[in-house]
């Protein structure tokens, strides 16, 4: 047996998803007339109560479409130290978008939003003016935590008041969606831009959207065709992602039960707190272990489970719908003997 928990992006499409795609109907979407892909672009709009959508062929293109729409070139962007936006796209926000970012010390999902106020820098010189606030949901580095309803919409007042742009890199909002029943049009109704992704946790083998208004998102398919993300009957991928949407959100409560148990299983060797451990994600702190995480990662990889070494001290462990009781309960096993 090979327990995969590196990443929810690791799963395969399911039969009925293959299904889906062979038999879809397609166009060439770079000239706009590939209607499986329209059908989605349209379908999440709706879901999170936005004018218009664009798909992309990763959730890292789409959150640097996204920064180029809501921050222009000089202009600053306010993230936290521990966002995918800042840790993970190697500078593209830079690069790519001329923007320029600050961060606030790792919280995770425990977002002080006076303390984000606190940083906002307005126009004039010789400060780079704060453009847009960006905020993830769930949150990765932070062990898959959900930023409450209540602390958005306090970012988001905050955000009003300065006349600021705001983003989320909602990867995992469907995970948020489910552990927290937050309708998707909630958390729609706060951003200005979201990019939400159909290949982690859904199942989907590729592919993220752009979400956004009418005028932004035609924007943000010029800015897609720059960066090379214009596609052609993307309308195969698209099937996958509107099946996943279809028949694979409802069921990530079974991926956090499994976390949940997978962190209960863990938590007498003092690595996770199950009480935190709310989606699917399950952060194991090595601070106190007699292995690192990339010594972890190695041993456990000999013995068929396979995990992500995050940071030296930080392993992380991802439930997705290709692991099942028995999946969990040989990792309980493998990291049990290697951490005890």
């Amino acid at each position: 047996m090979v327990v995969d928990l590196r990443s929810d992006t690791v799963t395969r499409p399911t039969d009925g998803m293959r299904e889906a795609m062979a038999t879809a109907v397609v166009g060439d979407d770079v000239f706009g007339d590939d209607p499986t892909v329209n059908a989605l672009e349209q379908h999440v709009a709706r879901m999170f109560g936005h004018e218009a959508a664009l798909f992309a062929p990763s959730g890292t293109m789409a959150n640097q479409i996204a920064l180029q729409l809501v921050a222009p070139p000089g202009g600053e962007l306010l993230a936290g130290s521990d966002a995918h936006v800042v840790t993970y796209e190697l500078g593209a926000a830079a690069l790519l978008g001329g923007i320029s970012t600050r961060t606030w010390a790792a919280t995770g999902a425990a977002l002080n939003v006076d303390r984000i106020a606190a940083m906002i820098r307005p126009s004039g010189f010789p400060s780079v003016p704060t453009a847009a606030i960006a905020v993830e949901q769930t949150h990765n580095l932070g062990g898959g935590g959900v930023i409450p309803l209540a602390t958005l919409r306090d970012l988001r007042a905050v955000a009003d008041a300065q006349h600021l742009a705001l983003h989320c890199d909602g990867a995992r909002i469907w995970h948020a969606h489910i552990a927290d029943g937050v309708p998707l049009a909630s958390y729609g109704a706060l951003f200005d831009t979201l990019s939400v992704c159909l290949s982690k946790g859904l199942g989907a083998p590729v592919g993220s959207l752009v979400v956004g208004s009418r005028e932004r998102i035609a924007r943000a398919r010029v800015i897609r065709k720059r960066m090379g993300g214009g596609m052609r009957q993307a309308g195969i991928l698209a099937a996958a992602g509107r099946y996943a949407l279809d028949h694979h959100v409802e069921r990530l409560a079974e991926d956090h039960a499994r976390a949940r148990r997978l962190a209960e299983g863990l938590a007498p060797l003092g690595v996770v707190d199950p009480e935190k451990v709310r989606t699917n994600l399950v952060p194991l702190d090595l601070t106190k272990a007699s292995v690192d995480a990339p010594e972890l990662a190695a041993e456990a990889a000999r013995r068929g489970v396979m995990i992500a070494a995050m940071l030296p001290q930080l392993a992380r462990l991802v439930v997705h719908l290709d692991v099942d009781d028995e999946g969990i309960d040989e990792a309980i096993s493998v990291l049990t003997v290697l951490l005890a």
